[in-house]
């Protein structure tokens, strides 16, 4: 497992977890999905002795970057998204500088540690994951018990298919799931597990998935 320390916080009324990378180098500090509430963002930050440096965007809807601008307004940061989010947020009157990112690309973090990132489009076209060595933190992909709607836009049920059944199924059993939301009454789970658990994970085909995730909610 990766040395990187991974530090959550629950914040906002959506019941976002939002995340923060400590790597070895002083020097760095991530956070994942900057949102609601970002004096105590940077409030963490300060009691770890870091200054926020990067922030990745596990995709582009506001509630998982509405805390970004306040942090930029504190800090220069570096702020990583998969390139297919692009469209969506200049569409959103987004024109912060961004690093854009291919699938699979890596977020050097000092002292010979980084994070991959695993592009994962079903949620939105740009959703990715970010893989920290042993644990996945899996924005609105994956939930504990659960997956991202794929009826808002950009959002594709044979594409969400493919992310969880294809991509996700080279990592291990044992990986553990650091959903975006609180949605579970555990934050977080193995893979294994959740593929004996999750509704979503049960599937064989992506006709079957597709009716069953865009079926009619009460």
């Amino acid at each position: 497992m990766s040395s990187i320390a991974i530090e959550r916080l629950a914040l906002g009324p959506m019941q976002n977890f939002v995340y923060l990378l400590v790597p070895k180098a002083r020097d760095r500090l991530v956070v994942v999905d900057p949102a609601w509430e970002p004096d105590v963002i940077l409030a963490r930050a300060e009691a770890l002795g870091r200054t926020v440096t990067d922030v990745i965007l596990t995709h582009h809807h506001p509630d998982h970057r509405n805390g970004v601008e306040a942090l930029l307004a504190r800090h220069p940061l570096r702020i990583h998204v998969q390139k297919s989010e692009l469209p969506w947020l200049k569409a959103q009157g987004w024109r912060t500088d961004l690093v854009l990112h291919e699938p699979g690309d890596r977020v050097e973090l000092g002292q010979g540690e980084s994070v991959r990132l695993i592009h994962t489009p079903g949620h939105t076209p740009g959703s990715q994951c970010i893989d920290c060595g042993g644990r996945l933190l899996t924005g609105d992909t994956l939930f504990i018990d659960g997956c991202g709607r794929c009826d808002l836009p950009g959002g594709d049920p044979d594409t969400m298919f493919n992310s969880l059944f294809r991509t996700l199924s080279a990592f291990p059993s044992d990986t553990l799931v650091l959903p975006g939301h609180d949605y579970a009454p555990v934050p977080e789970a193995s893979l294994g597990d959740q593929r004996k658990t999750n509704p979503y994970l049960q599937f064989h085909d992506a006709a079957a998935f597709r009716q069953f995730r865009m079926r009619p909610r009460g």
